[in-house]
């Protein structure tokens, strides 16, 4: 049915993580490739997991050469650090993931938005198919019913609001703190505007594409500089926001002793919420600087976790149900082309006995179309049990396979006429059910 092989904040710390993150510019790409290798499939890429969803059963060690091929991800750190699961368990591991409850702040709703933009990659990709346009929207359900039902993401932080949490904490007037946000991307555009809601006395914004940050700038209130100006930007600002998910780090300790030089005794935070980092993580160091990387965050959210973890079981109830409710889908999905072929293989030999008999009868036009209509309502009569216990049971192989052989469902027919070949019409007439 499905197989899932991906790590997280869990599974793996900051330093693996960066090492085997894939770039937002190259999903895409990973995504095209991924489509001819597997045929479908679905990556969760975000700065706390990476996370691959495939139709069909794959083993692991596949996956893990086609993501250390196409990322140029290390074999053998990857090898230690992903996890596996397949069918069922798969399932209920993303519907854990869009609920919030696998989340490094549990049930904050960033994540929900995650798992909507990895299915729309796919599509954007031609990676979906029918399986995981149903999977990745009933995960979608099970988010929503989620924070709907339960109080799990009631007085939720996430990491925007501890970055707003940390910065009062060190400058409790935030109106007159100056923010840096570094990368024009969705991340930092969510922690800055968290702390713009609580008031800040100016935004500035650097990116390494102009047109981007003069974009976000414009959407904050504040203004853009170019990449060259980074030094500048840090020496004015109280607060900086990373989030440009550069290969390198792009705010180095030479760049920070430099901009602390120029504002001697001030207090510098910084947050870095990129994957890979953007900071070195040296930085933090320096007299005056405080640093936050996303695992700092980690420990700092795990101090809001009791407020919210008697909801758990709560939100596990609804992944169970909904995870039944995919599992009955998926089964009816594989009886249904027996089902379709037993009809089928009936009503073929229906028509081809009544022909047969038709030929000998002298029979007026009335009487041929009640003839039709008593066979095929004889049909029906016993195909009515095979039937409602394939419904019924047909999640159970077994049942599926012996229909399949007691009907001859899998026989070719003959290429030349279409007709049934001799003895499967044989085992299907009344007269003769020896098919002697």
């Amino acid at each position: 049915m499905l197989t899932y092989v991906g790590l997280s904040h869990h599974t793996a710390p900051i330093e693996v993580r960066e090492q085997l993150a894939i770039a937002a510019d190259d999903l895409p790409g990973v995504l095209a490739e991924l489509g001819r290798r597997f045929g479908a499939g679905t990556i969760v890429n975000t700065c706390n997991r990476i996370e691959v969803y495939l139709p069909g059963t794959h083993e692991r060690a596949d996956v893990l050469e086609f993501l250390s091929q196409t990322t140029g991800a290390d074999r053998d750190l990857a090898d230690r650090h992903f996890a596996a699961a397949h069918h069922l368990d798969a399932v209920r591991h993303l519907y854990t993931v869009a609920a919030g409850l696998d989340s490094m702040v549990l049930g904050e709703h960033e994540v929900l938005g995650q798992v909507r933009a990895a299915f729309s990659a796919a599509t954007a990709a031609r990676t979906d198919d029918a399986m995981l346009s149903r999977l990745f929207h009933s995960a979608i359900r099970v988010g929503r019913r989620a924070r709907a039902e339960t109080a799990i993401s009631h007085h939720a932080v996430s990491v925007s609001s501890i970055a707003v949490q940390q910065a009062r904490a060190l400058y409790p007037e935030t109106e007159h703190a100056t923010v840096l946000v570094i990368g024009a991307g969705e991340a930092g555009r969510l922690a800055a505007a968290a702390l713009i809601d609580r008031g800040v006395g100016q935004v500035l914004v650097v990116n390494r594409t102009a047109e981007r940050g003069q974009a976000l700038a414009a959407e904050l209130g504040g203004r853009a500089l170019r990449l060259d100006q980074l030094e500048d930007a840090i020496a004015s600002a109280d607060v900086v926001i990373a989030a440009a998910d550069t290969p390198e780090p792009l705010v180095t300790v030479p760049l920070v002793h430099a901009a602390m030089a120029r504002r001697p005794g001030r207090p510098l935070l910084v947050i870095d919420i990129g994957m890979p980092r953007d900071c070195d993580p040296a930085i933090g160091e320096l007299p005056d600087v405080t640093h936050y990387d996303l695992d700092d965050l980690q420990a700092i959210a795990a101090e809001h976790f009791a407020a919210r973890a008697g909801e758990v079981d709560a939100v596990r109830a609804i992944v169970d149900q909904e995870a039944d409710r995919f599992l009955t889908w998926w089964e009816q999905l594989q009886v249904a082309p027996t089902i379709t072929a037993l009809t089928e293989r009936a009503e073929r030999v229906r028509q081809a006995e009544l022909t047969r008999t038709l030929r000998r009868l002298d029979v007026t036009s009335e009487e041929r179309v009640h003839l039709d209509a008593l066979t095929k309502a004889i049909v029906k009569q016993l195909l009515h049990d095979p039937i409602s216990s394939l419904r019924e049971f047909g999640n159970r192989e077994v049942f599926v396979d012996t229909a399949r052989r007691l009907f001859r469902l899998d026989v070719i027919e003959d290429e030349d006429d279409g007709n049934l070949d001799a003895a499967t019409a044989g085992n299907f007439r009344a007269d003769d059910p020896s098919g002697a």
